[in-house]
């Protein structure tokens, strides 16, 4: 396979089971375990992919030399899988990219893509970290959880289970915060599978990841520019066009940048029942992060507040506990004397659901969605 690569020859599937063909007199009943692991290092992730593979699992990350770690929903643990050496780190890194559309050397030290299987890549290359290369793949859902699922594993407490239905169905825009991990795409996806078949998703992703169960999802994936530094297509962009595609609700994968602004713009101009995700590690700190966001997109932290007020009226806010990733708060973006403030309806913490200070306000605004 390497005589055929320093040849030109990109290596493919038919290269590889050409190989095996070849060899299979010689190696005999090695020859399927042969070429399984040809497969994997020249088309996949090598040492890697049997992690890939594992039902559950969501993250692999290598770090460098140091070890490969793996996240299936419970944490992050230590894996026998060794990658190699510093050399040999860096040559899969380098392949992935290259899988990936992307480029990844010492002119351009990392890397964000995603892998033909939908797997997303990150690598960054020493100097700027230690040592050897590091990546971090994230595992794509091969199955969306449907609402019920995630109530019977207790992801969403049952007493919680009919508000968050009622909030689908009443058309309130809602986002769902949490720190890294805690699930906030299983949820939102979830959710949306809730939605009646008779109305038009559309979905808005920097990289694709919402499983969605619905008849009628529209998918918009932004766009990094090439080696060239051309053909970028930032989500901003394509929130403006997911206006004009008649959008029943508007969903964007996560908030993260200055697509804030036609976002806001979008939930305050009739589009209801809007939603999406961002990072937040806590209820508080919802609308600091919105201030931020907004900034990048010119907008100053009183204009941020004033369209966040009208545009998003619910937060669920999700925590990981004890490796058990859960629904901590349901809170209410409510007016206060110093701006804006999200205040809890409900949390639960310690299998026990409490009633917050905006638990009737957000029983008002379900029932004025359902009228």
């Amino acid at each position: 396979m390497w005589d055929q690569i320093r040849a030109g020859r990109a290596p493919s599937t038919a290269g590889v089971e050409a190989l095996a063909r070849d060899d299979v007199a010689l190696l005999g009943d090695h020859g399927a375990e042969l070429h399984s692991r040809l497969s994997n290092d020249v088309l996949g992730a090598g040492p890697l992919e049997e992690l890939l593979r594992r039902p559950g699992v969501t993250d692999v990350l290598v770090n460098g030399t140091a070890g490969v770690f793996v996240d299936a929903g419970d944490g992050l643990r230590r894996t026998s899988v060794e990658v190699g050496d510093a050399d040999q780190v860096r040559r899969l890194a380098v392949r992935l990219a290259g899988l990936a559309g992307r480029r990844l050397d010492d002119s351009c030290p990392y890397v964000d893509g995603l892998l033909p299987d939908g797997v997303r890549l990150h690598a960054v290359l020493p100097p700027l970290v230690a040592e050897a290369a590091h990546l971090s793949l994230r595992v794509p859902q091969t199955r969306s959880l449907g609402f019920p699922e995630l109530v019977a594993n207790g992801f969403v407490p049952e007493a919680l289970s009919s508000v968050l239905r009622h909030l689908v169905q009443a058309r309130q825009a809602f986002l769902v915060s949490g720190g890294t991990g805690t699930g906030k795409t299983t949820l939102l996806a979830a959710l949306l599978s809730t939605v009646l078949p008779t109305e038009r998703l559309v979905v808005v992703e920097d990289v694709r990841e919402l499983a969605v169960s619905h008849p009628h999802v529209v998918r918009l994936e932004a766009r990094a520019p090439n080696i060239e530094g051309r053909g970028e297509v930032p989500m901003a962009a394509l929130v403006r066009q997911s206006l004009r595609m008649r959008p029943d609700r508007l969903v964007v994968g996560e908030v993260r940048g200055p697509e804030v602004r036609e976002l806001l713009s979008a939930l305050n101009t009739g589009h209801e029942g809007g939603c999406g995700t961002l990072h937040a590690n806590a209820i508080d700190d919802v609308v600091a992060r919105f201030e931020a966001l907004g900034a990048l997109a010119g907008l100053s932290p009183e204009a941020t507040r004033t369209q966040l007020a009208s545009a998003v009226r619910v937060v669920l806010h999700l925590k990981r506990t004890a490796g058990h990733r859960h629904l901590a708060q349901i809170g209410v973006l409510r007016r206060v004397p110093s701006g804006l403030q999200c205040v809890p309806a409900w949390s639960f913490a310690r299998g026990v659901v409490e009633a917050g200070d905006a638990a009737g306000e957000l029983d008002r605004l379900l029932a004025e969605g359902s009228c």
